[in-house]
């Protein structure tokens, strides 16, 4: 069985950073992401689930090619064809939004631009780390 690898976007706006997308699940808030194809490289699935997701085309975009956070965290092996748990790997690239685009929601119940006001209290295990580390990453890029 392979390991299972998620991939997906930070989508901010702002220089400096105000706003950060999020999508709206039934119990929580996510990322626009989702798992590798086959032959697929890690930025290449980001992109596609960003397009997927939210109609956000890499031309409104201005990846940051320094940030990358990685999530690990054990999951149902079921899902993969296993059984017990299987350690999956999620891979978050920042982008900056360079121009307005309509967001078009496809796989999620809505979406919001969050104010960046960090320290951040939305998600405990997946989303605020995520922000935590972006924050800890501007403080030094911006220095």
């Amino acid at each position: 069985m392979k390991e299972p690898r998620a991939c997906g976007f930070l989508i901010v706006r702002g220089n400096p950073t105000n706003s950060f997308l999020l999508m709206k699940h039934p119990t929580r808030w996510d990322l626009p992401k989702g798992h590798v194809d086959p032959g697929e490289t890690n930025i290449e699935c980001a992109l596609r689930e960003l397009g997927e997701e939210t109609g956000i085309q890499e031309r409104h975009l201005k990846i940051d090619p320094e940030f990358c956070y990685e999530s690990r965290y054990c999951v149902s092996a079921k899902r993969y064809g296993g059984e017990g748990e299987v350690e999956k790997t999620l891979l978050i690239f920042l982008a900056q939004l360079t121009e307005d685009v309509d967001i078009v929601v496809t796989e999620h119940g809505g979406y919001e631009w969050f104010d960046w006001a960090p320290p951040h209290r939305i998600q405990e295990k997946a989303i605020d780390p995520l922000l935590e580390y972006l924050n800890q990453y501007l403080s030094r890029v911006d220095a």
